[in-house]
């Protein structure tokens, strides 16, 4: 694999809607958190190959708000290493417990996040229906619920 690069970056210069956008649906729903988000963007040194926005929920928990790859880089760890960022990002910055919401349809997303140490804690019913304006299929189903998945973080 090549050298991968993981920076912060800011609201100021520029959202990267066009890789948020392949794990959200929305500019509109993206918006509702990107600007209050910690956004990060992983480069191979030729072009953006994924990102990660982290939303502060409260003090001791920390929500990935959207994790996504590009289709050229799936399948490469890419989202393992992400994970693992999240992680340290959220431990050194104080927080005890990491977040994920995905929908109910999301059997690959779960699967995902249950490998990488999170456990299902919730559900948001009707989020997707509520939440967007349009509905949105994935894997042949409409989505309805968020599925709430949490991590906590070793001492």
């Amino acid at each position: 694999m090549e050298k991968l690069t993981l920076r912060k970056i800011d609201a100021a210069s520029g959202i990267p809607y066009e890789l948020l956008l392949l794990a959200d649906e929305t500019v509109d729903a993206i918006d509702q958190y990107i600007f209050d988000s910690d956004i990060y963007l992983l480069d191979d040194g030729v072009q953006n190959v994924a990102v990660m926005a982290l939303y502060q929920n409260s003090s001791t928990e920390l929500e990935i708000k959207n994790m996504a790859v590009i289709e050229s880089h799936r399948s490469q760890g890419i989202g393992g290493i992400l994970m693992d960022r999240a992680k340290v990002i959220a431990k050194e910055s104080g927080y005890t417990t990491l977040v994920v919401g995905t929908s109910d349809t999301g059997f690959q997303q779960i699967k995902f996040y249950e490998k990488n140490g999170f456990i299902k804690k919730g559900v948001r019913k009707n989020f997707f229906i509520e939440n967007y304006p349009l509905p949105i299929y994935e894997n042949g189903l409409q989505l309805r619920d968020m599925i709430l998945l949490a991590h906590d973080l070793p001492e």
